[in-house]
């Protein structure tokens, strides 16, 4: 069986002392143990930011991708070893800002891919500028005078876009996130994490402290996947009064890659190349 320490690699992270992707970083280790996955049983793809850092720091296949197009990568490593546990994990600006194109595209195709969202409200690498979900009216280094877009709702966002498991964690309290994320990377489907993790830096207003008094657990407040307009208004709920976690809507549904038929017979990393002659092929774009 994996223990945690087998996912730490020689590089302890450099975030900010007390910066939410700590706890991220354990939750992420502590669902591996869980599931039982060893280091060379998954590949983790990631975005650029400080979330993206993580790739120096968890011992596993990782890639690092161009801002906002780690999960085109994503879903081609899946579509190559469909059989492979695949996880995406990238910030709120590299998924919803450069990469939301990419992230619409994901949920609506249903790839079997588990997509962990680091949301701290602010660009944290470049030191503080705005994000897509920096809430309207918020001051920060790029938006001296507030923002006036509105706040993208991460939630709402995979919902309505076709994500088939979609739920919030917060890097406060790990061991609730360490179970949503086992179950993010269970369900068969593409699945959508989304993480609110402060940024002591760079964010004053969205502390821990904030959080806490806000965040109450779907779970426990009766809570029930009904119907998917059900889950939106709960997502809706006003930003600045209510932060509901846990999973919001979860279903099943054939993914991209079973629909796939050069899938059926296996992973295409386990197909026999050497019979194929591409020459008359090559000769077309010659």
């Amino acid at each position: 069986m994996p223990k945690s320490e087998d996912f730490n690699t020689k590089n302890f992270p450099t975030w900010c002392p007390g910066c939410g992707d700590f706890s991220i970083w354990s939750a992420l280790k502590g669902a591996f143990v869980a599931l039982g996955i060893e280091p060379h049983q998954c590949v983790v793809v990631y975005g650029i930011g400080c979330s993206g850092n993580m790739c120096s720091f968890v011992n596993t296949y990782g890639f690092e991708g161009l801002h906002g197009r780690g999960l085109p990568v994503a879903c081609g490593i899946k579509m190559a070893n469909h059989q492979l546990p695949v996880l995406m994990v990238g910030g709120d600006g590299d998924l919803l800002g450069e990469g939301m194109g990419h992230f619409i595209h994901a949920c609506r195709a249903n790839h079997h891919v588990a997509t962990l969202i680091h949301n701290n409200q602010v660009y944290g690498l470049t030191t503080g500028q705005t994000a897509p979900t920096s809430e309207k009216g918020a001051k920060t280094k790029s938006t001296p005078s507030g923002v006036i877009e509105e706040q993208t709702n991460p939630i709402t966002l995979a919902l309505t876009a076709g994500a088939t498991f979609v739920a919030r964690g917060f890097s406060g309290d790990i061991p609730h996130l360490t179970d949503l994320i086992v179950k993010a990377v269970s369900h068969k489907g593409f699945a959508v994490l989304d993480v609110l993790q402060p940024c002591v830096t760079f964010n004053k207003v969205n502390t821990y402290a904030w959080f806490r008094e806000r965040v109450y657990k779907l779970e426990e407040s009766g809570y029930r996947q009904t119907t998917k307009p059900a889950a939106i208004e709960r997502a809706f709920e006003p930003w600045s009064e209510k932060l509901p976690l846990g999973i919001f809507w979860q279903e099943e549904k054939p993914t991209y890659e079973d629909s796939l038929p050069q899938l059926k017979n296996g992973p295409l990393v386990e197909r026999d190349l050497s019979h194929i002659d591409i020459s008359k092929l090559s000769e077309e774009f010659r």
